[in-house]
C-alpha cells in the first residue's frame, strides 16, 4: 500500500477575469512535498498570472489556494521563498548589506552564512549590487528568497538571459535546495530547463492546463517509442519542445 504524498500547495479551480481577456480559465493542480513542479506556457498563457495569484500578488476572480491543507494565510507568507522575473535591488549597497536587510525582515530565519555559501556569494559580499554579472545577481536574488528558510520556493523563469554555463550552474543549486527538502514552483521558456528540474509539469495555453504529468510519461503518452527524423538527417527522441510545440502551436520565445 502506498501512502498518499502530502501537498505542499493545491491550486483549486483559479480564475482570473479581466475585461474582456479571461486570463486563467479553472487552472487546478497541486504539488506534493518535496518535489519541483514546472509550470510552462508561451507568453500570454496564463502561467504568471496563476504564478502570481498563489503567490498574493495578485487577487483571483474565483478560486483558492491551499498550503498544507489550510487556505494559504500568514504561515504561507512566512514560509514561502519567491524569486520574481524581474526584482529591483538597492543601489549603493553591497550583497552583504542586501541579505542582511532582507534577513531582518522574517522571524524565520535561515542561517545567512549557510545561505551565502550554497548561493556561492562568499567572494561577493562587498561587491556593490550594481556590478553583478547576470548569474551573479540571479544567486543574489534566490539567496534573498532563501533567508526565510523557506519550505515553498517560487522561482519564476531564474534563468532567462543566463549564459549556457551560468544556466546550468543555476540547475545546480537548484537541485541542491530540493536535496534539503523544500518544494520548487518553477516557470520556465526551456524545456530542457523544466526536463532536468522537474518532477512534474503543467503546460497552459490560452488560461487552461493542456497536459499535466511527469516529462517522461508525458513523452511516452504522446509519442511512445517514436523517432523522429529532422530534415537534415539528424535523428532523435522526442523532447520536452515537440510536446510544447505540438500542444500549443506556439515558438518558444524568450
Amino acid at each position: 500500500m502506498t501512502d498518499t504524498p502530502t501537498m505542499a500547495l493545491e491550486a483549486r479551480h483559479l480564475v482570473k477575469q479581466y475585461p474582456g481577456v479571461l486570463a486563467v480559465d479553472g487552472v487546478s493542480f497541486a504539488v506534493p512535498e518535496g518535489t519541483c513542479f514546472g509550470l510552462l506556457g508561451p507568453n500570454g498563457a496564463g502561467k504568471t498570472t496563476t504564478v502570481e495569484i498563489i503567490e498574493g500578488v495578485t487577487r483571483p476572480t474565483s478560486g483558492d489556494v491551499y498550503y498544507y491543507g489550510e487556505i494559504a494565510g500568514a504561515r504561507f507568507r512566512e514560509e514561502t521563498g519567491v524569486q520574481f522575473q524581474s526584482t529591483a535591488l538597492q543601489d549603493f549597497i553591497t550583497v552583504r548589506e542586501t541579505l542582511e536587510m532582507f534577513h531582518a525582515l522574517y522571524e524565520r530565519q535561515a542561517d545567512l552564512d549557510h545561505v551565502i555559501e550554497q548561493c556561492s556569494l562568499g567572494d561577493l559580499l562587498d561587491r556593490d549590487n550594481r556590478k553583478l554579472s547576470g548569474g551573479q545577481r540571479q544567486r543574489l536574488l534566490l539567496a534573498v528568497a532563501l533567508v526565510n528558510r523557506p519550505k515553498l520556493v517560487f522561482l519564476d523563469e531564474p534563468t532567462t538571459g543566463l549564459d549556457p554555463q551560468a544556466r546550468r550552474n543555476f540547475w545546480a543549486l537548484v537541485q541542491s535546495i530540493r536535496e534539503e527538502g523544500a518544494t520548487i514552483v518553477l516557470t520556465t521558456h526551456y524545456m530542457d530547463e523544466a526536463h532536468v528540474l522537474c518532477d512534474e509539469i503543467a503546460i497552459m495555453d490560452e488560461g487552461k492546463i493542456v497536459t499535466q504529468g511527469s516529462p517522461e510519461a508525458l513523452l511516452h503518452d504522446r509519442y511512445g517509442d517514436k523517432l523522429i527524423n529532422l530534415p537534415h538527417g539528424e535523428i532523435r527522441r522526442p523532447n520536452l519542445e515537440d510536446l510544447f510545440l505540438d500542444l500549443t502551436g506556439h515558438s518558444l520565445r524568450a
